[in-house]
């Protein structure tokens, strides 16, 4: 019998450009320094007991096999029914709600079911890093747009200059991850002017939609809102941010009926459906309203807190409008790049941070760096007392 040779044949990379993300590079080196990790965007806080429970229960109740492909109904409604109460519009359950394998796998799918080889889809920068890579594993062309800089409000003359007849979708974020900027009901409304005379789609990616800061003058007006965009969108949307639960993983997607019908197609192809007894806690856990109607209030006094601390820098404060983001400019501080500051922070002074010019395809600097603020008290002062250097 002749040797065997092993051999692993070459592959042609469906993402050639695609590498180590920001987000694993700076978590790791906070790890490596011993850094307090206000990159990365998770809480580092349990969540409600109530809610894990729920989950034993299912698990004991023998609730452990496939459920629908869709989701279980019971979550379906409850999801149907929080859009209709808080945004007006009415989603059959059956038809036009999916559960799904977290907002990523949402977001990933609807760019499945919808572009083809060639098709053109805007996304609005910074973005968060999924998007991208998303449209060109579908074989879309990515049209880049930058929001505005330094406001980072949508810049409709360039939208709107961005679209020709090749444009299948586009995707917006509200609240904005990494700006943490809020879009106005007037903002959506110019956005629904403008897609009217178009077959252009939309995703709006809405998985902060129950952190939004200072109401009543601000809240939250999600594209389901407004028919003229809900007749053309897929609205997405986080159980894991919503209940401090990311690692679960479990999101969902509301779209009218022919979409869904498309969206399912690759759902079932893709994760089929999600994990069970989650889903039964989670369409429990929904007959109360109060956990998502106090999130405002939960996160707003963090963000207070987080910024009554940064305020005794010299780091400039930018806006926090909704998300659990905190930006900040860091012109007064350091001649480094976005990225290279970054490193420094965590090095040197024992924080962790993400560069805003890891959400730009090309790099753009202005600057800025993004901390999460959804962390315990104790880990905010802790940071707070180490950037009292700056």
């Amino acid at each position: 019998m002749s040797a065997v040779i092993e051999h692993t044949p070459a592959l042609q990379s469906r993402l050639p450009h695609v590498g180590t993300t920001i987000f694993t590079v700076m978590s790791a080196l906070a790890t490596e320094k011993g850094a307090v990790n206000l990159g990365q965007g998770f809480p580092d806080f349990a969540c409600d007991r109530a809610l894990t429970g729920a989950v034993t229960q299912a698990m004991n109740a023998d609730l452990n096999q496939y459920p629908p492909m869709a989701g279980i109904a019971s979550l379906r409604q409850a999801v149907a029914a929080k859009i209709e109460t808080l945004y007006g519009r009415s989603y059959s359950p059956e038809t036009e709600v999916t559960i799904t394998a977290g907002a990523t796998q949402a977001i990933i799918t609807a760019i499945l079911a919808v572009v083809h080889p060639g098709d053109e889809v805007i996304v609005l920068e910074p973005c968060y890093d999924s998007y991208v890579p998303n449209i060109e594993l579908a074989g879309g062309v990515v049209v880049r747009v930058p929001l505005k800089p330094g406001s980072f409000r949508p810049d409709f003359e360039r939208i709107a200059a961005a679209i020709t007849p090749r444009t299948r979708a586009l995707l917006i974020n509200t609240p904005h991850n990494p700006s943490a900027t809020v879009w106005t009901r007037d903002e959506l409304l110019t956005l629904q002017d403008l897609l009217a005379p178009t077959n252009v789609l939309l995703i709006s990616d809405e998985v902060y939609e129950h952190m939004v800061f200072d109401a009543p003058g601000r809240i939250h007006h999600s594209a389901a809102s407004l028919s003229g965009l809900a007749a053309r969108a897929f609205i997405v949307s986080s159980f894991g941010k919503t209940y401090h639960v990311t690692g679960w993983k479990i999101g969902y997607v509301a779209a009218p009926a022919a979409l869904t019908t498309e969206f399912r197609k690759v759902h079932q192809f893709n994760v089929f459906t999600v994990n069970t007894p989650m889903q039964h806690a989670l369409a429990n856990y929904m007959t109360d309203p109060e956990p998502y109607l106090g999130l405002p209030a939960f996160y707003q006094r963090k963000r207070d807190l987080f910024r009554q601390g940064l305020q005794k820098t010299r780091l400039r404060l930018l806006p926090s409008e909704g998300s659990y983001f905190q930006c900040v400019d860091i012109s007064a501080v350091s001649d480094l790049n976005e990225a290279e500051f970054c490193k420094w922070l965590t090095t040197e002074i024992g924080v962790a941070a993400i560069p805003l010019s890891a959400f730009y395809g090309d790099g753009f600097d202005q600057k800025v760096v993004r901390f999460c603020f959804a962390k315990k008290d104790e880990t905010l002062h802790a940071a707070l007392e180490r950037l009292a250097k700056l």
